[in-house]
């Protein structure tokens, strides 16, 4: 079954509920005959880290949201989600969620990441964390868990803290943090968190000498688009996404 805009792949997007990030990103990534539809994430606690582990461990509730829209893919869009509750945990809940939605592919924001890293035969990588507190703490052993060193990790900055600490970084703070990375050190650079801006960097500067850039929100549409249109995901469709024309002549950026 197929539906007028979404002959390839329609995803079902799960959101917080006031990350501002998650849909525009999705827009302006998504290919032509392809299409995704979101669902709002709600929770009534009222610190970052309760929220998040709420959010998963309803996930499934969540995604039941979709009924039976013919969706082709579930994408888990958050990420500090995942340092909170563990890859164990993490692991299992997205079989569930699979599971319950007939065997689609399920993912979240870090195991797109994951993918794509093992994809690239990446080891040694690079954060750009948005994040502060508990949160900043829990991702370094959340990505060496998942098997990577962490070479190096640089903060954001510049949040107006209006309403919300990380939704309301603006791109050029992850551009900051990117520049401070070094060039040809790496296996690859990863902007984390789904909240924080980070299109136009990658726009700007996909790759650091030869070493790749990517962000949770780039992973999380590149896989669930591919995985949601019946695709193998490779390093060569990876690395035509991050040179992509279509993206970024909607944001009014240069094409490469």
């Amino acid at each position: 079954m197929t539906v007028e805009y979404a002959s390839k792949a329609l995803v079902g997007v799960l959101t917080p509920q006031a990350n501002t990030t998650v849909e525009p990103e999705y827009a302006m990534m998504t290919p032509l005959n392809s299409a995704w539809i979101n669902a709002r994430m709600l929770s009534p606690h009222k610190t970052i880290e309760e929220r998040l582990v709420d959010y998963w461990s309803r996930a499934p509730e969540f995604a039941r949201q979709f009924a039976n829209a013919p969706i082709t893919s579930v994408a888990f869009a958050c990420t500090g989600t995942s340092y909170l509750v563990g890859k164990d945990s993490e692991d299992a809940v997205l079989a569930q969620v699979s599971k319950e939605s007939g065997g689609l592919p399920a993912m979240s924001a870090a195991t797109s990441v994951v993918d794509s890293l093992r994809l690239l035969g990446a080891k040694r990588i690079g954060l750009v964390s948005p994040y502060s507190g508990a949160l900043d703490a829990a991702c370094t052993p959340y990505w060496e868990g998942r098997g990577f060193e962490v070479a190096m990790k640089t903060n954001a900055t510049g949040a107006t803290h209006e309403f919300h600490p990380i939704y309301s970084l603006p791109s050029g703070s992850a551009q900051l943090a990117l520049d401070a990375m070094p060039d040809d050190e790496l296996d690859a650079i990863v902007m984390l968190g789904t909240g924080m801006p980070t299109l136009a960097p990658i726009a700007r500067v996909p790759f650091k000498g030869r070493t790749p850039v990517l962000s949770c929100m780039f992973c999380i549409v590149w896989l669930s688009m591919v995985l949601g249109a019946g695709e193998t995901p490779t390093k060569e469709s990876l690395y035509a996404w991050l040179k992509g024309d279509w993206w970024r002549q909607r944001m009014g950026m240069p094409t490469l």
